[in-house]
């Protein structure tokens, strides 16, 4: 392994230090050292939903779904019933569940304010799937509710997971790349024709082309490297309405930390992802899942590749560690509304 990056990464390895996690302390693993297997239910189990199920049920030593809730019960029964989950149609009704120690959230976005507010008031650790709130004060609300309630608010960052990405954000914290200048970010799919559901069409739902869906990982990572927005411009696009769309939105950042960066998405083309991080030093490129470029100044560039792993499972592993002490959530409160602050500033300037 050459390269001082490298070497950086290996002495790194799996103790890096992440920003700290809402409502836990920072510990490594739980008094006696073993797994802690954490009850939890499913709330919302449409595609993604049952998405999640799969990764988890049945392969995590973490973490189990032993409650689930769905408003189109009917739909889904079959679907619980093969992995084991006890069906209902009220969140409220897990809530008072004693065995419930924790609730994931896939959910309408709208609907994501109230109902971890509801999870944090009964004690409950809440993970729920992005965007967390529409609006920044709603987010703020939905931190400050689980911090007072002293438990553990998770969010669907799973790209984060990805090996590329651990390892660009070791690159970057190394101090290798120098002054951080700029970061670009680009993230387009074809799920949302794919994966038709009624309420995503509702623009109060699912606002500027595909900032909820692709462009909020996107939004994810400029906030976690660059911290929050500044100034943003911004537009959207659109060929072709809803359901099966052919849109782009592009966004132009200038962030507090006198950063710059760039946002593209589009709702209908293949699998693309990459996030270019520059320096006064050079460059790292993380490209798709497994795909990690580094370009030092004066230096021929150098590109590490990875063995796929199943990201949504690892970042329930992650919560799962956090929720039972073992670990450190690696998602700050903070990282949480700066990335929908500037979801909402990118909302407004498209409207």
């Amino acid at each position: 392994m050459s390269g001082a990056w490298r070497r950086h990464i290996h002495k790194l390895g799996s103790s890096l230090r992440w920003n700290d996690g809402i409502g836990k302390d920072d510990v490594s693993q739980n008094a006696n050292g073993n797994n802690i297997m954490i009850n939890a239910a499913i709330v919302g189990i449409g595609w993604w939903g049952q998405k999640i199920v799969t990764a988890v049920q049945g392969k995590s030593e973490r973490m189990c779904f032993i409650r689930g809730v769905s408003k189109e019960p009917d739909e889904v029964r079959d679907f619980t019933s093969r992995h084991g989950i006890r069906l209902s149609t009220e969140l409220n009704d897990v809530l008072q569940d004693p065995d419930v120690e924790a609730v994931v959230l896939a959910t309408p976005h709208s609907l994501h304010t109230e109902q971890i507010i509801a999870c944090a008031k009964a004690g409950k650790a809440v993970f729920c799937e992005k965007p967390l709130a529409l609006k920044a004060a709603d987010a703020q609300r939905s931190v400050d509710a689980c911090r007072k309630a002293g438990v553990l608010l998770g969010i669907g960052t799973n790209k984060r997971f990805w090996p590329c990405m651990r390892d660009l954000r070791k690159v970057v914290d190394s101090g290798v790349l120098g002054r951080l200048m700029h970061i670009e970010g680009h993230y387009s799919n074809e799920n949302t024709g794919k994966h038709f559901s009624s309420w995503r069409t509702d623009p109060t739902e699912a606002p500027a082309a595909g900032l909820t869906g692709s462009g909020i990982h996107v939004l994810d990572a400029l906030t976690s490297y660059a911290g929050p927005a500044r100034k943003i411009h911004a537009q959207v696009l659109s060929l072709q309405p809803q359901p099966n769309p052919r849109d782009t939105i592009t966004a132009l950042f200038e962030f507090e930390r006198g950063v710059s960066g760039t946002l593209g998405a589009i709702r209908s083309t293949a699998f693309f992802w990459r996030i270019h991080v520059f320096g006064d030093q050079g460059s790292a490129e993380a490209i798709g899942e497994n795909e990690l470029v580094v370009r030092l100044n004066g230096k021929a560039p150098e590109r590490l590749t990875y063995e796929p792993v199943d990201s949504l499972a690892a970042e329930f592993e992650a919560f799962a560690d956090a929720v039972a002490g073992r670990a450190t959530y690696p998602i700050s409160g903070e990282e949480m509304v700066a990335t929908i602050a500037a979801f909402e500033a990118v909302v407004n300037v498209v409207k």
